[in-house]
């Protein structure tokens, strides 16, 4: 390893949303092959989780995988989506049964190792529903009950990296669990992201523009910080992020990305994560 290399902050980049739509999944495994992604979350619910997993298996340990538990992205009948700011309001004033909450963690965490053949490597939420009142004790239960301390998933932690918090959107995240659930999962080890950033409006009208959001969150990310990003090597059609998506997969593959990566001393990691998890706080 180069000194160069080896004194890079190490960051982690996730790609939400895999199995999504196959342009999603092909940005996904160009970023990967390019060097330029840690980790993607993979959407269980997808009809075609089963497809798009073939095309992530050889990809591992290089990239991580992991469970993007989805509540409201709809599938079709076998899968309808509910709306964010009803799941907001239902998780906070506790309406939905703990059972079912259980229930929908059992059965996304199932689909995955029944295809991947093995527990996810890390797990998050699609809008961060995983942080949500309720949805985080149900996460938190069911995966101490299904894995063992080696084998237990680290979880995203939305709590921003320093300075991020600044951003209203961020700031929002995290209060609406971000922070909660940090705390939380850390009381009870189970390992985290040191830090959070890639929150944004989805409104960089072209791959400089989303370059510049790059540039203003690397300085604040320490080493273990976990950046998300929406790639996809096309337009996704019916998408609400659809028109975004290429102008983040655009940058991330770009010349431009790499050069703001050493001139900012930081490398994309690309390996186990874990064991980056357990440096000190």
């Amino acid at each position: 390893m180069s000194p160069e290399k080896s004194t890079a902050r190490r960051i982690l980049l996730c790609a939400d949303d895999y199995a999504l739509h196959p342009l999603v999944d092909d940005a996904v495994q160009q970023l990967t092959h390019a060097g330029r992604l840690s980790a993607t979350s993979c959407m269980t619910t997808s009809p075609r989780w089963k497809e798009a997993a073939a095309g992530i298996k050889p990809l591992r340990p290089l990239l991580s995988v992991g469970l993007h538990f989805n509540l409201t992205e709809g599938h079709g009948d076998q899968h309808p989506a509910l709306a964010l700011g009803e799941v907001i309001r239902k998780t906070y004033i506790r309406q939905i049964p703990q059972a079912r909450m259980r229930e929908a963690w059992r059965k996304q965490l199932d689909a995955f190792e029944q295809v991947m053949g093995t527990p996810p490597d890390f797990v998050d939420g699609h809008q961060h529903v995983h942080q949500l009142p309720g949805l985080r004790d149900a996460m938190q239960a069911e995966l101490q009950s299904r894995y063992a301390a080696h084998e237990m998933p680290w979880v995203r932690s939305t709590a921003p990296a320093s300075g991020l918090w600044r951003s209203p959107k961020a700031a929002i995240i995290a209060l609406l669990g971000g922070w909660t659930t940090t705390r939380h999962l850390q009381h009870a080890n189970v390992p985290v992201n040191h830090g959070f950033g890639g929150v944004y409006g989805f409104d960089a009208p072209d791959a400089a523009s989303y370059g510049a959001q790059m540039a203003s969150w690397l300085p604040h990310m320490r080493d273990g910080g976990l950046l998300m990003c929406h790639p996809a090597s096309g337009v996704v059609e019916g998408d609400a992020i659809g028109q975004q998506r290429p102008v983040e997969f655009e940058y991330l593959m770009s010349d431009a990305f790499g050069k703001l990566l050493t001139d900012s001393g930081c490398r994309i990691h690309q390996g186990p994560i874990k064991p980056l998890l357990k440096i000190s706080a």
